[in-house]
């Protein structure tokens, strides 16, 4: 299977970046990719509490999700929707962080609320508090297809190998972090995390990301780090696309994960111990 990872660099406009989604899926589908994959947040990257509850919607309406699903229909192609951002209509006005897996007939896969809220303090001036706008999923997700069975997980979740060594002994193979990393922390912690992963679980690492400076309509700008990276099961990094926006391509080769673990069958190897 080809995979193409779309690097970019969404604004605070859903329907702006509808438009520029559809172009780039389109263009990877024309280069052979079967699997195409977006970064997180795709439909709005704001750092506006306000701003997004004038543009975000509920799932039902979301002009992101309804024509990335057309198009993945019209090309007949697999699509990861890295996430998006969506009303819940919870009592204390909370949003989602949804990942979608969308089939070649346009179905819905399978979707997985983003688990572990970004709240850290990574400098002086740089604060974030997910957790204030967004609730947290309470389920891991796997989902076979085609070409290998895939754990969700977004973003802040990689620093969290519970939940990717369960998506693992669950059964996945392919694990997929599309994230909207800080620069800070992009620069010191992405590129091992992601390979760790890959390194413990014996799987596909695959991670879209935003990258650069986000135009916005209200409240500050974002910055993210890019570097969107497909890692291999054995830990050697097969792609990274660096800062700017773009599309980047890789073959997965499901022998690739069974080579791995027959060399180290770490997921077999579990003991029960106690803290004392």
């Amino acid at each position: 299977m080809k995979a193409a990872l779309l690097q970019i660099t969404s604004s605070d406009l859903p329907e702006e970046n509808l438009a520029m989604l559809r172009d780039r899926v389109a263009e990877a589908a024309g280069r052979g990719a079967g699997f195409v994959l977006t970064p997180e947040v795709s439909n709005c990257v704001s750092a506006s509490r306000s701003h997004q509850q004038a543009v975000l919607t509920g799932e039902a309406e979301d002009l992101t999700l309804s024509g990335l699903r057309a198009q993945a229909a019209k090309l007949g192609i697999w699509v990861l929707i890295g996430s998006l951002g969506l009303k819940t209509g919870d009592a204390d006005g909370r949003f989602a962080n949804r990942s979608f897996l969308v089939a070649p007939d346009g179905s819905i896969a399978a979707w997985y609320d983003k688990v572990h809220m970004f709240d850290v303090q990574v400098s002086e001036t740089e604060t974030y508090r997910e957790s204030a706008g967004y609730r947290p999923g309470a389920r891991a997700v796997v989902a076979p297809t085609s070409f290998g069975t895939i754990g969700m997980t977004v973003c802040y979740d990689v620093r969290f190998p519970y939940l990717h060594r369960m998506l693992a002994q669950a059964g996945a193979t392919i694990l997929t972090v599309p994230a909207a990393f800080s620069p800070v922390t992009g620069a010191a912690h992405w590129e091992p995390l992601l390979r760790a992963r890959a390194i413990e679980t014996g799987c596909y690492v695959l991670a879209p990301a935003q990258c650069g400076t986000h135009a916005a309509t209200r409240g500050k700008q974002r910055k993210t780090h890019g570097h969107s990276m497909v890692v291999a099961p054995w830990g050697e990094v097969l792609l990274d696309m660096g800062t700017e926006p773009g599309i980047g391509y890789v073959d997965l080769d499901p022998a690739a994960v069974d080579g791995a673990r027959a060399r180290v069958p770490s997921l077999t190897h579990d003991r029960n111990v106690r803290l004392q």
